[in-house]
């Protein structure tokens, strides 16, 4: 019955354009009737993020996305809709910028129409241990809030060792985020797994206004997960295991430069991984983040090319180690700002 609504639309809005005065300016809402959404896709085959050396597994968002979409009747059209709010929004801004109006490549600057500013996060960690390891210190608490600072800001010193090829992408995301309060919960469990048994246990904290942060033990090699914008207010937030958490304290290397968050807010804030977790068939729904055909690990050599294509081995939205990831892309950041705007999924920061 959809398809057949979709096609009795498609054909309604074919006629009406046949009938327009060619001279006609095209008005907002015909734009967001061309955007194009036949790349969308949210299912993904889990399978492309598991390495075969059973090294850790950088990120369990996608796999944490695939069971939320099971459990929850209507997240998939929930979502759809964020996606369709997201690339009209940037088609419209590359329409005002001489562009054509566009679907899922994502456009590469940010949108004209936002006047928003800095956009502040106010942040709540929750600390969950079985152990005085895990009870981390307030100063690894603070040294990562200072790295979501530094990421999402291009003030890190790594932005530095940038290639050519991507010193043009590098993008300022005008999101700050400020440490709101820190709870601390002794509990027995010793993994908390990836069913967010944790959020339930201890639930979030406002989570239209506040970035929930749970820092426990996950668990079975897993450094952290995020979930999406559009999923159950009652689990929003991200989950990161201790030692994959700041800077100083209680971090295990290669992930101790406070990387995971970067990544897993990114997420949080509405980015795919950039291989698109489809190989190079599926897109990312970024226009400067080049295609690959999987994660990069480790420090990679530069170039390496996948897809015909250099890939971007150091934006944060690839699995390579924490001292070898250090930019977002300008459409990321197009991305990103999209979910602050209005008919956005995160307008609550903001209004």
């Amino acid at each position: 019955m959809k398809k057949v609504f979709l096609g009795m639309a498609a054909l309604a809005f074919l006629f009406a354009s046949c009938e327009q005065d060619p001279n006609q300016e095209i008005t907002s809402e015909q734009q967001e009737a061309q955007v194009d959404m036949s790349d969308f896709y949210l299912y993904t085959d889990s399978s492309d993020e598991k390495r075969s050396d059973n090294a850790a597994e950088k990120c369990y968002s996608m796999k944490n996305l695939n069971r939320l979409l099971n459990e929850n009747k209507g997240l998939h059209e929930k979502m759809y809709n964020i996606e369709k709010n997201t690339r009209s929004i940037l088609a419209k801004s590359e329409n005002a910028k001489g562009g054509k109006p566009g679907g899922g490549g994502g456009g590469t600057e940010p949108p004209v129409t936002d006047n928003l500013g800095v956009v502040n996060i106010p942040v709540v960690v929750h600390v969950v241990y079985s152990n005085a390891q895990q009870n981390i210190s307030d100063q690894q608490i603070n040294s990562q809030i200072d790295v979501l600072n530094a990421d999402f800001r291009a003030s890190n010193n790594d932005v530095n060792s940038i290639p050519s090829e991507f010193a043009n992408d590098v993008a300022d995301s005008e999101i700050s985020f400020t440490l709101a309060a820190v709870n601390r919960y002794s509990n027995s469990t010793s993994q908390w797994g990836t069913n967010d048994a944790v959020k339930a246990q201890y639930p979030p904290v406002n989570p239209s206004t506040t970035l929930n942060i749970w820092v426990a033990n996950i668990g079975g090699g897993i450094l952290g997960y995020a979930q999406f914008p559009g999923g159950p207010a009652s689990t929003d937030g991200v989950v990161i295991s201790p030692q994959y958490f700041g800077t100083t304290g209680y971090v295990s290397a290669p992930f101790d430069r406070g990387r995971t968050a970067t990544h897993e807010v990114g997420h949080y804030l509405n980015l795919r991984h950039i291989w698109g977790d489809g190989r190079c068939r599926q897109d990312d729904f970024v226009a400067d983040t080049p295609d690959s055909d999987g994660p990069n690990y480790g420090c990679p050599s530069y170039p390496t090319v996948n897809c015909r294509s250099t890939d971007m081995t150091m934006n944060y939205m690839d699995y390579t180690n924490d001292a070898c990831m250090y930019m977002f892309s300008e459409g990321q950041k197009a991305r990103m700002r999209t979910i602050f705007m209005d008919g956005g999924p995160r307008t609550g920061f903001v209004n």
